[in-house]
């Protein structure tokens, strides 16, 4: 049976590839835009929460980043937040747009990295139904005194070395996203190389690195500042075990939302996306849409 459909849309003259699964039913429904964290595609267990959410009667728009995954964008593997960013607005318009759906209603849901562009979005995007964020990245700063400080004086010489390479033409430097403790990698914690590599499931292709000048962009962003300027309903699942996204800072910007609801999970950063952490995490965030975003069956119900 066939769950979704691929489709495609322009991103600053490029192209982001994406999923389109529509519910049963084929009444327009509240949709869903969705994009995964650092380095992440939607391969990546992405898939199995649009698959819960359709079941639900959503429909949701799965998209990878420029650069990564099935979209356009040269070099591969370049993390640029600004393009992500504007990725996030332009699947926002497509999402709106499509005859299939309730434009009206769009929600924005994102996990790790992604999760603080969900925040951002929610913030800056005018007319966003709800936010769902899970083990979401808020503090670039915070996130980068958690690093072992070995690794942060691996990465930081080759973050420099290949942003003065891209002024200059050059090809990248790459990093590996995820490593082994004290590499040079992006995320080192103990829970990280297994964590993020179980995502990936068998036989896809997947390259573990990014272009090394992320480091200096990630360093610098902090989505969970604009937590406060929320105006709609927002859902944030946090964890409290999180080697990536430190969870005393994550709570301390998420917290200052208006019609924020913060569920903790005594899971690792990488444990939501699977197993028990997953269920637990998914119910969790099929109920807040419920409440907060309705499908048509649901109003019917308790009208």
């Amino acid at each position: 049976m066939t769950t979704h459909s691929e489709v495609h849309f322009p991103s600053q003259g490029e192209r982001c590839a994406a999923w389109l699964y529509l519910p049963p039913g084929g009444r327009p429904a509240p949709i869903i835009v969705m994009a995964h964290g650092l380095g992440g595609v939607r391969q990546m267990r992405l898939d199995a929460y649009a698959k819960r959410f359709q079941a639900a009667g959503y429909a949701c728009l799965v998209f990878d980043y420029r650069h990564f995954g099935g979209s356009e964008g040269m070099p591969r593997q370049l993390l640029d937040v600004r393009k992500q960013q504007a990725d996030w607005r332009a699947a926002v318009e497509f999402a709106r747009g499509l005859a299939q759906v309730d434009g009206r209603r769009v929600v924005v849901w994102g996990t790790s990295f992604g999760g603080g562009h969900a925040v951002h979005t929610g913030a800056t995007v005018e007319g966003v139904s709800a936010v769902i964020a899970q083990c979401l990245f808020t503090d670039g700063l915070a996130s980068g005194l958690a690093m072992n400080p070995i690794t942060s004086l691996r990465v930081l010489p080759l973050a420099i070395a290949d942003q003065l390479l891209a002024w200059a033409g050059a090809k990248p430097i790459m990093v590996n996203t995820s490593g082994a403790p004290c590499s040079a990698a992006l995320m080192t914690a103990r829970d990280c190389l297994g964590g993020y590599l179980k995502l990936v499931p068998s036989g896809l292709s997947f390259p573990n690195y990014v272009a090394a000048r992320a480091a200096l962009q990630i360093m610098a962003y902090r989505p969970g500042k604009l937590a406060r300027q929320l105006r709609c309903p927002a859902l944030f699942c946090v964890c409290e075990h999180d080697t990536v996204a430190p969870t005393r800072s994550t709570l301390r910007h998420v917290r200052k939302a208006p019609r924020g609801e913060v569920k903790l999970y005594r899971e690792g950063h990488f444990d939501v996306y699977v197993g028990q952490g997953f269920e637990k995490v998914v119910a969790d965030q099929i109920n807040f849409l419920r409440r907060h975003v309705p499908t048509p069956s649901a109003k019917e119900s308790t009208s």
